[in-house]
């Protein structure tokens, strides 16, 4: 068969670069065999064309999902110390709940009348009943260790040497003696502590449990991890006005 060799470059790039085209058929002009040859590729490019956009289509969203979610809080950075908000609106009188900050538990413990009661009678037994060699904001340094009185929030580390203590609300349990009025029972070394986190003398733990900085954001709604401001401070201390709470700061 005869072929036509200097029509090569006119297609090159493409499938028919290296093959010899063959010569038009009878009845059919040697245009008539360009026009048929000229459709075929733009038609090819137009299918490579659609086929790239698609597969870079396909990488440009893959590159976005990550960096978008890049651009959210990662469960590291709250762990770091992201505020942490706690509905205690189901905290029944002389109940505890544990929520986690910073990777540490926090404790928020609904104290009883008795209970508020009890602890001004332990100034005696404690290592720091004024809390003046603890750590907690200064609108919690006071009797109850907190900005009202009803509720105590504590983190739930023993100061020895970082375990974590049991909640014993009864009265003197067999166990911890007829002197005990609930608080703090840490099972590692002995420790012990009042239910505002004080620590009793005569215990490896050198000082009070830790209250971390919160505020209400509302009667009911507590954020672990951030100073009150004047406006949430001021709200929540008529709402403990209204409800006979004693407030912790005047």
């Amino acid at each position: 068969m005869k072929t036509l060799q200097t029509y090569r470059k006119r297609i090159d790039g493409y499938a028919y670069e290296n093959r010899p085209l063959s010569l038009p058929p009878e009845g059919r002009s040697l245009s008539e065999t360009w026009m048929n040859v000229d459709s075929v590729n733009k038609d090819r490019r137009r299918f490579l064309l659609l086929a790239t956009s698609a597969v870079g289509g396909v990488g440009v969203a893959t590159t976005l999902v990550p960096f978008v979610s890049s651009m959210l809080p990662s469960a590291k950075a709250q762990a770091a110390g992201a505020p942490v908000e706690v509905d205690i609106s189901k905290l029944g009188p002389g109940q505890i709940m544990t929520v986690e900050w910073r990777g540490k538990p926090v404790w928020i413990v609904r104290r009883t009348k008795e209970t508020l009661d009890n602890l001004k009678t332990l100034n005696a037994e404690l290592r720091d009943p004024k809390s003046e060699a603890s750590q907690q904001p200064a609108y919690a340094t006071n009797e109850y260790r907190s900005i009202t009185s009803e509720y105590l929030v504590v983190v739930g580390v023993c100061t020895h040497l970082g375990c974590s203590p049991t909640f014993r609300p009864e009265l003197a349990p067999s166990d911890l003696g007829p002197e005990w009025k609930g608080g703090f029972f840490c099972p590692c070394h002995g420790s012990r502590y009042d239910l505002a986190g004080r620590v009793y003398s005569g215990v490896p733990a050198p000082t009070n449990l830790d209250v971390p900085p919160y505020n209400y954001l509302s009667e009911k709604r507590i954020l672990v991890g951030q100073d009150p401001t004047d406006l949430s401070y001021k709200y929540h201390a008529r709402a403990g006005q209204s409800a006979g709470i004693t407030e912790g700061v005047a």
